[in-house]
């Protein structure tokens, strides 16, 4: 087994590789004045199972061409199997056609990976679980959940008969659910409305939250509006103590500003990508997790004890 870093979050890769055993393979990732990538693999990996450690997080476009770039370079250094582990998974929101004349652009991001030569992915909370369907390749799907509800009842939830988990969107109740039924929680909904891309007014609470303790869940968060707005609402309808979960914490200044200024008492995210930290922000590493199904799929095990919490 081989495993191969990108610049996009070498340390997670560097604790995968920890997780499994092994030292990250040598190779020199570069980019030219001009804005070029270039790869260069300075080990023997001919028929060799190769993992190549990048998430898709900003910036984006760059990071997706330097796989691709990496891909074509473990391709033709005749690599036996190439499995891309993507943590997060760029581009995941444009899954559709929302309006007239828009690109699915992770169907397009899907074709590009395996015109490279990607064989498998592995890849963790994906922001539509039907994306696994754009790939005409294996992918493994993990999910951050288990990681982030240890973390949560270790350190901060002890009375789960007080909790409820609550969806800040409709969209995400799916999610939320697996949380509530893990958690043996009761689960509510903040119906929202979004104005544009950083603007999000919460309208309504569906559900009881009245003295209790919430957990809000998210797949990703960038600006924090509508954790933000859910938490706003939570406590204006008498929660106590408001938490939230989020897989992937894409937190920018604007996010680490509402974030630290908000109701919300602690953000738990993982670490698949670089710029999840900030003030009331947990960073809970998922490199085990991430390790532990690079081992099996290099054995040819399953992965679905890997779900269990």
């Amino acid at each position: 087994m081989k495993i191969i870093s990108g610049t996009a979050h070498r340390e997670l890769a560097e604790r995968i590789a920890q997780s499994v055993g092994i030292q990250l393979t040598d190779v020199t990732v570069n980019t030219f004045p001009d804005g070029e990538s270039f790869v260069k693999i300075n080990e023997n990996i001919r028929g060799r199972d190769v993992f190549l450690i990048q998430p898709t997080c900003p910036p984006t476009n760059h990071n997706i061409m330097e796989l691709c770039v990496m891909v074509d370079a473990a391709r033709r250094a005749s690599a036996g199997r190439i499995t891309a582990v993507i943590p997060f998974f760029g581009y995941a929101r444009q899954d559709r056609k929302d309006q007239p004349r828009v690109p699915i652009t992770a169907k397009l991001v899907a074709n590009l990976l395996t015109a490279a030569g990607v064989d498998r992915v592995l890849t963790m909370d994906l922001h539509a679980a039907q994306i696994q369907g754009f790939f005409d390749i294996p992918v493994d799907h993990l999910y951050a959940a288990p990681v982030l509800i240890r973390h949560l009842r270790e350190h901060y939830v002890k009375d789960l008969n007080n909790l409820v988990v609550v969806s800040p969107d409709v969209g995400g109740v799916k999610m939320a659910r697996a949380y509530s039924d893990a958690l043996g929680a009761e689960l509510a909904i903040v119906a929202k409305h979004r104005f544009n891309a950083t603007h999000v007014e919460a309208m309504n609470v569906i559900g009881e939250v009245e003295g209790r303790d919430v957990v809000l869940i998210d797949d990703m968060t960038e600006t924090a509006g509508t954790l933000c707005a859910a938490a706003n609402i939570l406590k204006e309808r008498g929660a106590q103590r408001v938490f939230a979960c989020v897989s992937h914490g894409v937190l920018g200044d604007m996010a680490r500003d509402r974030i630290s200024g908000s109701s919300i008492e602690r953000v738990l995210t993982s670490d698949t990508v670089p710029m999840a930290h900030g003030p009331k922000v947990d960073c809970v590493s998922v490199g085990d997790l991430l390790g532990h199904a690079v081992q099996r799929i290099h054995d040819g095990e399953s992965v679905s004890s890997l779900f269990d919490i």
